[in-house]
């Protein structure tokens, strides 16, 4: 008898613990699309849709597609990377541009950028700490051979960057993410003595150089404007004809865990986001694997930045580098920090291809795991500067500041498919397209609406389906157009 108690008791005690192991399961995540409706907003060529909202969407039952009906697949229960942000420069070329427009235009740039609901609502922002190719001239804020920095002044910038800066914080509702990048170390700090044609940080000056940051970050910060996060270095392997600094990838690795990160973290900076690399798709891979192999560098680095230069070399964008990174290091983030059409033509303003480079890059870096995008100069003027070295280029707005007029290019509302709807916090789900004319990233916002970005750069009008656990909304892609469709 006690001998069938004691089994009875067994039996009692694993049935209880199993009851409890099944209540402490998470049941799987479920999304329906049941009475939702799709927004459809669209650019197109040879149409007037710009960021237009173009139709709504109802969802059909349809279980299963055959192979003839093209779709966007997406699933909002598989998740990946979360989004920090979207946003472009405020460089010394942008805010000498801006200062020059009427209080009018000015206003009406800052709403087109920083507005959500009259603009495309950016959210994150960059700048350069001292002289860069689109400033007006060269400039540094130390006096010759001052190593211990006494002579640090920021007075350059109060003219026209820091105003900009702060209006663009106002604009955005107070909080706008900033991160600053230095093309060069002062002449002085150099084995080259120059700003130019790249050269190396001596040795001798690596700590004040650390300090330099540090220095640059709590002067604005004192001054209003809170800095997110900063770059080792802009373009890290590039010897050019404007600032420019060296750094290989052990170089960087070396002067991040044994000066720039411990300084950081000596001065009260360790919560600043430092990203390193900041060049080319091309290195990016090389770059990372030198620096976060190493533990005492890489527990200073928040991510990996890079640029989408690499077609310099007439090679395509290399995205398949930028996934290869995210697979072997998902616990860094990586951003975008610069990208930007070079060789400014006036009469190509209106070349549809300008948006398409834009969109066809946010896709597959979103896709390829990054976190943050940002575009290059918010605005230049109509010959594509001010830039003191003629390296002249496209922004998504120009100024005709002769006559005080705004130009908006089609990149301008190519980003704004994506930064006016995908917001910070939003989780990348998954999305494919059953088409190869059809490219597609997808996001869900923290507040549960689902945005799906679809480009087609292809000259054929296109139906497709956004398919759904099951369900589908059936719209058509105009040829050369960008589409977000809002889920809710």
């Amino acid at each position: 008898m006690k001998q069938n108690l004691s089994i009875l008791l067994v039996l009692a005690t694993a049935f209880t613990a199993a009851a409890q192991n099944k209540k402490s399961v998470k049941p799987v995540q479920t999304y329906t699309v049941a009475n939702k409706k799709v927004s459809v907003y669209t650019t197109a060529e040879k149409s007037e849709y710009r960021l237009s909202k173009t139709e709504t969407l109802s969802f059909v039952e349809n279980k299963q597609p055959f192979e003839t009906e093209p779709c966007i697949f997406v699933d909002p229960t598989v998740k990946y990377q979360t989004l920090v942000g979207i946003g472009g420069a405020l460089t010394d070329a942008s805010a000498e541009t801006f200062a020059k427009l009427s209080k009018k235009n000015q206003q009406e740039l800052l709403t087109a950028y920083y507005s959500r609901d009259k603009g495309i609502g950016y959210t994150l922002a960059r700048t350069n700490i001292a002289s860069c190719d689109f400033s007006s001239g060269s400039y540094t804020y130390v006096q010759d051979n001052d190593k211990d920095l006494k002579t640090f002044s920021v007075a350059h910038d109060q003219e026209f960057k820091i105003p900009l800066i702060k209006q663009a914080i106002a604009a955005s509702g107070g909080k706008l993410p900033l991160f600053v990048s230095p093309w060069s170390p002062p002449a002085w700090m150099k084995d080259n003595n120059s700003l130019i044609q790249g050269g190396h940080l001596l040795p001798a000056f690596r700590q004040s150089w650390a300090n330099h940051y540090v220095k640059f970050i709590k002067t604005y910060e004192a001054m209003g404007i809170p800095i997110w996060g900063l770059s080792v270095q802009n373009e890290p392997m590039a010897k050019q004809k404007w600032e420019s600094c060296v750094f290989t990838a052990e170089e960087e690795r070396d002067f991040i865990k044994n000066f720039l990160g411990p300084t950081l973290q000596k001065s009260g900076l360790a919560s600043k986001k430092l990203i390193a690399w900041d060049h080319n798709r091309d290195q990016i891979f090389q770059r990372a694997s030198t620096i976060l192999n190493d533990k005492d560098a890489a527990k200073y680095v928040w991510g990996i930045g890079f640029h989408w230069y690499e077609t310099w070399t007439g090679s395509g964008m290399q995205f398949g580098n930028v996934k290869q990174t995210h697979e072997a290091y998902p616990d860094k983030a990586l951003i975008f920090t610069e990208g930007c059409k070079e060789k400014y033509d006036v009469n190509k303003l209106d070349d549809w291809t300008l948006g398409e480079r834009y969109g066809y890059s946010m896709i597959n870096d979103f896709n390829a795991g990054t976190a943050a995008w940002t575009d290059w100069n918010i605005l230049l003027d109509e010959k594509g500067g001010p830039n003191h070295v003629g390296n002249f280029c496209f922004a998504p707005v120009h100024a005709d500041t002769k006559n005080d007029k705004l130009i908006y290019t089609n990149a301008y509302y190519y980003m704004g498919h994506f930064s006016k709807f995908i917001r910070p916090g939003a989780k990348r789900i998954g999305s494919a397209s059953s088409r190869d004319k059809l490219q597609s990233t997808a996001f869900l916002n923290t507040d549960g609406k689902l945005v799906v970005v679809v480009m087609n750069q292809s000259d054929d009008k296109l139906k497709y389906s956004l398919w759904i656990k099951g369900e589908a909304a059936t719209t058509t892609s105009l040829p050369h157009s960008i589409t977000t469709l809002v889920v809710e």
